[in-house]
């Protein structure tokens, strides 16, 4: 009789699967340029439950209008320091997009002071309110500011390295698109591994890996050429923009993918495979191959997330001479990135000179 009642088990399951688990997203920086569209793209996750949003202006305008939304998810916004421990009470994953964008007339130096003491300040909040939380971190530049939450969770005895990433999917979806054009697949059947960090040369399609395959009549230079573009990708944006904005859209986009790939993980319908920018090792468990990276403290990688968190992280796979060339050009950048970050957690912004 087990057979039968297992096909009819397996057929119920089917015509009246299993609801994902719920779970409350607190999103800080909700009112901005991502934090808009990436509040509507949560609205409509089943995986959400409550969602959080947070700003220090203009939340309850967007809270409004997101929650007339007919999904299921509750909405509620969060005006202001004095309310952001109710937003982050409870939340299972917390998202932040906080931060301003380069103006006129700003040094890169003024960009990061700012945005890194808004991280700062925000990370103090979750250690407070939601230690136990799994932390995404889009508020650039991510090199520095998930080093930045790292040091502070880890003052406030909290740390888990296991919860805590950057979140560089943009990168990955970057290379889909552009990958899905030049070979004219859908860019959700193209698989492109993209590793290192998030600016510039730190970003490392791992273009020999990708899925189909470039073509085999494609020179070195214009492979190089592709690799640039995927790396530039985001000053693209800002110059078609002209002045008016930078990548909220795409960002978003990629943003709300890994909250899906998070909270699926989290539901216990992993392993996920992802790729982020964490710290190393996030856990014991580290599959071998992947200590290319291992004098990197940061580094994104492929992972596997499970209802922990990363499980596992994954191996880089071998590098072709192109790729072996940009990452040993990028690993001075991206350390001296992640010792800004670190030096900015325990010092507060660097004296102007």
């Amino acid at each position: 009789m087990a057979d039968p009642l297992n096909r009819i088990q397996k057929i119920a399951s089917h015509l009246d699967p299993a609801k994902p688990r719920k779970f409350k997203v607190a999103l800080l920086g909700a009112a901005g340029g991502i934090g808009q569209p990436l509040s509507m793209l949560l609205k409509m996750s089943p995986y959400v439950s409550d969602l959080a949003l947070y700003d220090v202006a203009n939340t309850p305008g967007v809270a409004a209008d997101v929650s007339h939304m007919a999904t299921a998810a509750r909405v509620r916004g969060y005006l202001g320091p004095d309310q952001l421990g109710a937003a982050l009470a409870g939340a299972a994953l917390v998202i932040i997009p906080a931060g301003v964008p380069r103006k006129p007339g700003m040094t890169r130096d003024d960009l990061f002071n700012i945005n890194a003491g808004i991280v700062k300040g925000l990370s103090e909040g979750i250690a407070a309110h939601c230690p136990a939380a799994w932390v995404a971190i889009i508020s650039n530049p991510v090199n520095s500011t998930v080093p930045i939450a790292a040091e502070v969770l880890q003052k406030a005895g909290v740390l888990n390295p296991a919860r805590l990433f950057g979140v560089t999917t943009l990168d990955v979806v970057r290379a889909e698109a552009f990958l899905g054009e030049l070979t004219g697949t859908d860019p959700r059947d193209v698989h492109v591994p993209v590793v290192g960090g998030h600016a510039g040369v730190t970003i490392l399609p791992l273009l020999s890996q990708a899925r189909p395959p470039l073509p085999a009549s494609m020179s070195a230079e214009a492979r190089k050429a592709l690799m640039v573009r995927i790396q530039d990708a985001g000053t693209e944006v800002v110059q078609a923009k002209a002045g008016a904005g930078s990548a909220t859209l795409s960002m978003a986009y990629a943003a709300a993918r890994f909250a899906d790939s998070c909270l699926r993980a989290m539901s216990g319908e992993g392993p996920v495979t992802e790729y982020a920018y964490i710290r190393h090792p996030p856990r014991l468990s580290t599959a071998a191959g992947s200590s290319v990276a291992a004098d990197l403290p940061y580094f994104s990688s492929p992972v596997r997330l499970g209802r922990l968190g990363v499980e596992e992280v994954l191996p880089l796979g071998p590098l072709d001479g192109l790729e072996a060339d940009n990452f040993a050009a990028m690993k001075a950048e991206l350390l001296g990135s992640i010792k800004k970050g670190v030096e900015f957690a325990a010092k507060g912004p660097a004296p102007a000179k």
